[in-house]
Order: structure tokens, then sequence, then C-alpha cells
């Protein structure tokens, strides 16, 4: 439904503990609004909210709208039996989804950068925010996780310039109406929406078909479907690859150095500008810094600027994260859910100097594993060992159909080491007892699974500075 948002002064969220959903909650909170909001359990991201001001409901319940907030916003993970939605349009108040509120509060901006695809997208924001900080474009931020330089996922700047992922789950980016449109890949997923690539396929051509004229379309053409994609453009099209010579903006003789990071030179129209170092690892991470440079510079930002602010960053929370080293085994956190997204981060950890690599992974909701499923069983090839738990639901429910110990006799028939362990506290207990110093422990999921991290961590002694005596 149209909503005019400068006419709310409360604003109600149904799920507010979501990444996205906290994170538009903050915004509106820093700008002034009243704000309230309900979840299931508490976390970091509602605890922080309160202590921003929030009012913050623990479960849900019509008794949370009693005084008729301005507006309800709730997400498409949200039941339609959600006593409190249903009470919102029993009473007649507006009610609108997230991805909406989100295009309402871009609207105003004069520069919307919107960055998609289905792999890559909160690093790209994080990689585009920081260099639009360091060019002080004073940037309005949205990224779906926790981002060190700005003290949190999101941040309100001023009205020139709105950077934020654009996900293409339930079409939510076609409400967006995009400036610059970064579309970093496209592949299958989502399947329990999409009917397949192709229906996938047309929501991105609608995305695209909301970039005007003198806007851009910010493309990999090194991604078959994305290459596809950039035909049915009507902007400017800017292109970046590192196998296709066509491409606009290109990297060249990339290196790695021994912690795996990469360096590469950038070729810009076919002139070199300079090198960049990055200090996060894979070859997946020069795709992602391409992209992002190509924005910035679409929208003003030196290649200097560009240069300096990628050669600092340091990653975003769940993106191949450091949790911490104990007894000379490495912890590191993922947010990899996807066949692609695991092969990268693998051979991005294969990289480094580690003797052997333990992936704990977590498959996320029934229908991904099914629908992908040969596509999962093929991913591991990089890991010593893949250690699979449990399906994460989120929003789906188990028909029977699909179980992690069908994809690990999968993994196991291809020659490649795996076990089905389904307790956590069972994980550890395998992982102190077959993990040795020098190893590498990745844990991999969407869901909970970065818990398994923190109780590896918690298992041993505290390592300390000193020697003993």
């Amino acid at each position: 439904m149209a909503f005019d948002l400068s006419s709310a002064k409360h604003i109600h969220f149904i799920g507010i503990g979501g990444s996205s959903m906290s994170g538009l909650a903050e915004m509106l909170l820093r700008s002034g609004y009243r704000v309230s909001g309900s979840d299931e359990r508490e976390s970091e991201r509602t605890e922080r909210l309160s202590r921003l001001g929030a009012r913050i409901y623990m479960g849900h319940s019509e008794k949370n709208i009693m005084d008729n907030p301005d507006l309800v916003v709730y997400t498409v993970a949200v039941n339609s039996s959600n006593p409190e939605l249903n009470a919102a349009r029993e009473k007649g108040l507006p009610v609108i989804v997230r991805a909406e509120l989100l295009g309402q509060m871009m609207k105003s901006y004069n520069h919307r950068i919107c960055i998609s695809g289905t792999h890559g997208k909160t690093t790209t924001t994080s990689m585009v925010s920081l260099i639009m900080l360091h060019s002080g474009l004073d940037p309005t931020i949205h990224i779906g996780a926790e981002f060190q330089p700005i003290g949190g996922s999101v941040r309100v700047g001023g009205k020139n310039f709105f950077i934020t992922e654009a996900d293409e789950y339930h079409e939510s980016f076609l409400k967006f109406n995009p400036c610059t449109a970064v579309v970093l890949n496209i592949e299958a997923d989502h399947l329990d929406y999409f009917k397949d690539i192709n229906h996938i396929m047309d929501a991105y051509r609608k995305f695209i078909s909301e970039v005007p004229k003198n806007g851009y379309l910010i493309a990999c053409i090194d991604d078959p479907n994305t290459r596809e994609l950039v035909k049915d453009a009507n902007c400017n099209v800017i292109t970046y690859g590192i196998k296709s010579d066509s491409a606009d903006w290109l990297a060249r003789d990339i290196k790695y150095n021994e912690s795996g990071f990469p360096e590469f030179a950038v070729i810009y129209k076919n002139q070199e500008l300079g090198q960049i170092r990055l200090a996060v690892p894979g070859c997946h991470n020069v795709y992602n810094a391409l992209g992002a440079a190509a924005a910035c510079h679409a929208n003003g930002c030196s290649f200097e600027s560009i240069k300096l602010s990628l050669s600092e960053y340091r990653g975003s929370h769940h993106r191949f994260e450091t949790k911490g080293k104990v007894n000379g085994i490495t912890v590191i956190d993922d947010y990899a859910h996807h066949p692609s997204e695991i092969r990268a981060s693998l051979e991005a950890a294969s990289k480094l100097n580690y003797n052997r690599v333990w992936c704990v992974f977590q498959p996320h909701t029934y229908t991904r594993t099914k629908y992908l499923f040969e596509d999962f069983a093929n991913s591991f090839g990089h890991c010593y060992y893949a250690v699979i738990t449990d399906i994460y639901a989120a929003r789906e429910t188990d028909n029977g159909e699909i179980h992690s110990k069908m994809l690990v006799d999968r993994i196991v028939s291809k020659g490649q080491n795996a076990v089905y362990i389904s307790d956590f506290e069972q994980i550890v207990d395998y992982l102190v007892l077959n993990a040795a110093p020098g190893d590498l422990v990745l844990t991999m999921g969407a869901g909970d699974i970065s818990k398994v991290g923190d109780m590896f961590l918690e298992s041993y002694p505290k390592e300390s500075p000193y020697q003993r005596l």
C-alpha cells in the first residue's frame, strides 16, 4: 500500500531482530521516530535497539500494538497467521513489507546505490561504503551485517548518497528505484519463491529497468547470466571482470601473499590506474573490489581514494571473520550458504598457511538443500574434512524429503571426507579430539553455526602471553 513516511511518528516492526529490520529501526530511531517492535527471542540486535530507545516486546501478540502505531512493518518471513499482523489489518492500520519501507526511506536521496547479486552483496556494500566515507561523501548506509567502521550495520549521513544491499528474494529490490545498480552475479537460489533461473532473470531485468537513462548499471561480465542481463539495459553500462578482455574494469596479474591476500593491477578502459592490495582473502574478493571500484568511480570517487579504502577494508561480521585462536588452531566464521560461496571461501582458505581445513557446515533451508543438492555435494573439495550438521529451517518446515545425512553420504561417495553430527557440543568434542595445532576450523552457514566456533574457543583454557616458569 502507498504510505507517506513523513506523516508517521510511531513505527512498529514485527520481527524487529532481523538483520535488515533492526538496521531500519535504528535508522528511524536516529532520525527522531518513535520505534517499537517484537521478536521471538532476545538478541544483541534487540538489546542494542532497546538501549537506543526502542520498546521491544518478546513474543508476538496483538497487545503489542494496542497503542495503534502509525505504521506497521513486517518481513516476508512473518507468517500470515501472526497475531500482530492480523490485528493491525483488522484495525485498519497502515501495514507495509520491509522492502517497501526501505524504498520509502531511500526515495528522498539524490543518489541511490543498490548492490545486488546472489553472492557478495554485504562485502561489496561494505567496500562501497568505506570508499565513499573516505571520499568525504557522508553516505547513508544500510548493510546486512555489522561493519566496524560505522559501529553497526547502518549509518545516517547526508541526503545525497544512500548505499544499500538489494536482495532479490521475493523481488524485494523492485521497491528501491536505484540510480546505480550493481549486479555481482546471478545464480539459482531462493527456489522456495522463484520457479527457476528464468524467473530470477526476469526479476533482475525488472530491477535494472528501474535505473534511469543517466544512471549506471555496474555488471560483472565474467558471470554468464549477468553478461546476458546487460543486453536489456537502458542506461549507462559499466562492466568489470578478470577473464573478459572487453570489460571496462579489469584485474590483471593477480598475486597472493603469504596470508592469502590478493594484489592486482587495475585496468580501466585500457589504461592501468595502479595496484590494489586487499586485506581480505580470495579471488571472489577481487571481483567484489572491482565492482565496488566501478560503482564508486562512476559516482565521483578518485582511484587514489578507492585504492586506499580497499587496502584498509578488513571484512564484515560473519564474512570470513577470524573469531580467535586456541591451542594453535584458528577459528574463522563465514556466511557461505550457497555452493558457489562455499567453494569460493574454501578456495580462499586453501591459500592460507594452515595444515588442514575443517569445514563445519550448516545447510540453510530445506528447499535450497534439496534443489542444489548435487552442487552442495561437489563444494567441499578444498577442505580436509566436512562436518555437516542439521539443516537450519529458517522460515520453512521439514517435510521429510531431505536430510543432512543424505548430503554427507553423497559427499563421501565422491571420495571426500565428511561426517554428520547433529549436536553442537558433540561437534566441538569431535574437533577437540581431531583438530591439531596449525589447523583451521571454518564454520559456515546463514543460521546459528557460528556458535560452534565460540564453543570451540571456550573449550580450551585461554592462551597466555607468558611462558611457564
